[in-house]
């Protein structure tokens, strides 16, 4: 009893809606744990907060051949028949895109070729993302446009036949439907729309009479100062480039040779140092070597004096320096006899008395 279609409910392409789903995986639904628990004694009241819980879309998965929850609530849908203002407001409904994708799927089984053109179309603006569950048990991603042209086109969705409808250029050409314009096409319009103004508005301004007697900035000639830097700076860039031409265009031995010629000159040059400083060296020993004995001992002489006199010096502020060091200790012993009252009393009366003073 829980299997059967609704009394009340109308033939759907001739047949029980229940039909259009295929009656193997019409028994796996039946089935299934979701469909026992959770689908028994649903209405279409209930139906739309089971709904509100679906977290993706699809069909049938796993070797088993499980249904998933949309599947089921779609046969639902089919077995009691919801009334077409639900089934619109399930499309309307911005809230829940699953919701909306179950809508959109009841209304493309139960209706007609017009009213799948009439509220499935304007579902192409909704972009949002859609989890699908695949026939190997996996997600996919899929946007609601693409979606609800897979539903309008295609002949299969969610391992359910989709009925056949009416292409739209057949209606249209009956003038049961308007053309379609899609948004690319609008987009393109405004585009063509714009620029023809932006033409017009352009040609406006060059026939004005302001502009024909001002030249145009790029059309201005430029000063002597400033052609003569640009005339010099790009002599300067095209012999940068002709020389770096020129030494990528060397070959591996050309490029050899000259670092060995170069290697060879700055040992030449290095080598004429050490020999400039060798003879500068034996010119100084021949000129001290030329020298009368009798001016070198002057020499020899000088210098031992000026060593004794550096000495006898260094000597003298030594014993400056000591006796400096031992004037400050006696003031110092002296300082500390007169600060310390006992000792200065008992020194006063050794003077007193004819005797040694003490030290501390």
């Amino acid at each position: 009893m829980a299997n059967r279609t609704v009394k009340d409910a109308h033939s759907i392409k001739g047949t029980n809606p229940q039909y259009l789903v295929e009656k193997i995986i019409r028994t796996r639904i039946y089935e299934c744990r979701y469909w026992k628990e959770e689908c028994f004694a649903l209405t279409a009241a209930l139906l739309v907060d089971k709904a509100m819980e679906l977290r993706y879309i699809g069909g049938v998965y796993g070797g088993n051949v499980k249904p998933t929850p949309f599947l089921c609530l779609i046969l639902k849908m089919l077995q009691i028949q919801p009334e077409k203002d639900i089934v619109v407001e399930f499309i309307r409904n911005e809230d829940f895109k699953y919701v909306r994708a179950l809508g959109a799927f009841y209304m493309r089984l139960t209706g007609t070729a017009m009213d799948c053109y009439k509220y499935l179309e304007p579902l192409y603006y909704d972009y949002r993302k859609l989890r699908r569950m695949s026939r190997d048990g996996k997600f996919e991603l899929i946007h609601m446009d693409e979606y609800i042209d897979e539903l309008i086109r295609e002949e299969r969705n969610s391992d359910i036949i989709l009925p056949r409808i009416q292409k739209r250029n057949v209606l249209e050409e009956s003038n049961q439907l308007e053309p379609r314009v899609s948004a690319v096409e609008e987009d393109m319009e405004d585009m063509g729309t714009d620029e023809e103004e932006e033409l017009m508005e352009e040609s406006r301004r060059s026939a004005s009479p302001e502009n024909r007697k001002s030249p145009s900035p790029r059309r201005r000639s430029r000063s002597p100062h400033k052609r003569e830097h640009h005339v010099k700076n790009r002599d300067e860039r095209r012999r940068s480039r002709e020389k770096e031409k020129r030494h990528r265009s060397r070959s591996p031995g050309k490029r050899q040779r000259e670092e060995e010629e170069r290697k060879r000159k700055s040992k030449k040059s290095r080598g004429d140092r050490d020999r400039h400083e060798e003879n500068r060296d034996r010119h100084r020993e021949r000129g001290d070597r030329g020298k009368p004995d009798r001016e070198r001992e002057r020499e020899r002489r000088h210098k031992d004096k000026d060593r004794d006199t550096h000495k006898e010096k260094d000597r003298d502020t030594h014993k400056e320096k000591d006796r400096e060091t031992h004037k400050d200790r006696s003031r110092g012993h002296r300082d500390r006899i007169n600060l310390d009252p006992e000792i200065r009393e008992a020194n006063e009366l050794r003077a007193k008395l004819g005797l040694a003073p003490l030290r501390p």
